[in-house]
C-alpha cells in the first residue's frame, strides 16, 4: 500500500488577497482663474501705459495685456497708437503676432 499524501492547506490566492482596489477617479481638471481685465483705458491707467510700456525691452500685446491688466483688443490698438506717435519700433509682423522693442532714444543712436 502506498502511504496516503497529506493535503495541504489550500494557500490564499494572490491576487484575491489585495480585495477591491480603489477605482481612480478622474481629476476635474486645472481651473483657470477668470481674469478680470479692464475694457477700456482711464486717465491714471492710459498715463501709466504712456510711461511704462516703452522701457520693455520686449513689447507685445501679450505682455501688455497681462503687466497692465487690460484686454488684449485694447492693448493691440493702443501698442498701434503709440507705435505711430513713434514711442516704440515694430521689429516683426505676422498676421497673429506683433512684437515692438523700444525705440531709440534721440541721444541713445550709435555714431
Amino acid at each position: 500500500k502506498m502511504p496516503e499524501k497529506k493535503e495541504k492547506a489550500a494557500k490564499p490566492d494572490k491576487s484575491a488577497g489585495t480585495g477591491k482596489a480603489k477605482k481612480k477617479k478622474w481629476s476635474k481638471g486645472k481651473v483657470h482663474d477668470k481674469l478680470n481685465n479692464l475694457a477700456l483705458f482711464d486717465k491714471a491707467l492710459y498715463d501709466k501705459m504712456y510711461k511704462e510700456v516703452p522701457s520693455y525691452k520686449l513689447i507685445t500685446p501679450a505682455v501688455v495685456s497681462e503687466r497692465l491688466k487690460i484686454r488684449a483688443s485694447l492693448a493691440r490698438r493702443a501698442l498701434q497708437e503709440m507705435l505711430a506717435k513713434g514711442y516704440i519700433k515694430e521689429v516683426c509682423k505676422h498676421h497673429s503676432q506683433v512684437i515692438y522693442t523700444r525705440a531709440p532714444r534721440k541721444g541713445d543712436e550709435p555714431q
